[in-house]
C-alpha cells in the first residue's frame, strides 16, 4: 500500500461512535508488539518517545534524534503510522513546512500537531495557528501525501478542570477555524468531562480525539460520547518502565 493509500485509510478509521484505538507506542519494538496484537494503526506519543531516548518532552529530542526513529517504526509496521511531532519545531510557517516534508520523507502518514508554545507561555493566537496548519497542509500537498492533521488544542490541558466550562466556546472557534485551515481531527487532551465532550463532538466538523485519563475509563464509554479516536498518551510507556523497576525489585530481592 502507498503512502497515500495508507492515508486516506488511517482516515476512514476515524468514525464518530466507533473510536479508532491508539494505544501510544515509542519505538519499533513497542509498535510491532502493538501491531501483531491486532492494532489498526500506530501513533507515538511526544513524551514516550523522548523519555525513551532520556530526553524531556517538549521538543528537546533533537530532530535529528526523532526522525529516524520514525523511520524506524514505519519499518517496522505495514499500518499506517502517526507521529506526535509537537509543535512542528518551528514557529514560521516556511521552516515549519520543511520539517513537514521530512516527516513526510520517514512514511509517516499522520501527526499530532499542537497549538501550545512549545518552550514558552500559552497557545499561539488563533491566526497564527491557522496559518500554522495551512504551513503543514500545503508542504503535505506538495509531496502528494493527504496527510492526516490531528489538530490539538491544548485549551484543557492548560486550566484546570472547574475551569473547562469557560475554554468551551474558544474551543470550538478553533475546532471550526483548524478545519477550514486543512486540519483532519481535532485532539482535546485533558477534557473528560462527559457532556463536554458530547458538546465538542456535536459542534465539530472534524473527528474528534481524546485521552483516555481521569474519567475517561474505556472505550465503550467515550464512543458513546461520540469520539471518533482514542489516545493512551504516555500511560503505556509508564506502565512499562513500572513493570521494569518492579522486575528489577523482585530479582535483586530473590
Amino acid at each position: 500500500m502507498s503512502q497515500a493509500d495508507k492515508a486516506a485509510a488511517f482516515a476512514a478509521l476515524h468514525v464518530p461512535g466507533t473510536p479508532l484505538v491508539i494505544y501510544n507506542i515509542w519505538d519499533a519494538g513497542t509498535a510491532k508488539a502493538v501491531s501483531q496484537a491486532g492494532a489498526k494503526a500506530i501513533a507515538t506519543g511526544s513524551w514516550s518517545v523522548a523519555e525513551a531516548q532520556g530526553y524531556p518532552d517538549g521538543e528537546h529530542i533533537p530532530l535529528d534524534v526523532l526522525l529516524p526513529i520514525a523511520t524506524r517504526i514505519v519499518a517496522s509496521t505495514d499500518l499506517p503510522v502517526s507521529i506526535d511531532f509537537e509543535g512542528g519545531y518551528a514557529t514560521e510557517p516556511e521552516p515549519l513546512a520543511a520539517h513537514i516534508t521530512a516527516l513526510i520523507g520517514t512514511g509517516a502518514i499522520g501527526l499530532n500537531f499542537e497549538d501550545q508554545v512549545v518552550g514558552g507561555d500559552g497557545l499561539y493566537p488563533l491566526d497564527t495557528q491557522v496559518a500554522r496548519i495551512k504551513a503543514v497542509r500545503a508542504a503535505a500537498d506538495a509531496a502528494g501525501v493527504p496527510l492526516f492533521i490531528n489538530a490539538r488544542t491544548d485549551l484543557f490541558l492548560k486550566s484546570k478542570p472547574d475551569a473547562h466550562a469557560d475554554h468551551m466556546a474558544e474551543a470550538l472557534d478553533r475546532a471550526a477555524a483548524y478545519a477550514e485551515a486543512g486540519g483532519s481531527g481535532f485532539f482535546i487532551p485533558g477534557l473528560t468531562d462527559h457532556d463536554m465532550i458530547t458538546q465538542v463532538c456535536e459542534a465539530a466538523s472534524l473527528p474528534v480525539n481524546v485521552m483516555m485519563r481521569g474519567k475517561l475509563s474505556s472505550v465503550s464509554q467515550v464512543a458513546a460520547l461520540g469520539v471518533a479516536r482514542t489516545s493512551y498518551g504516555p500511560g503505556p510507556f509508564a506502565n512499562a518502565m513500572t513493570q521494569a523497576a518492579e522486575g528489577f525489585t523482585a530479582a535483586a530481592a530473590s
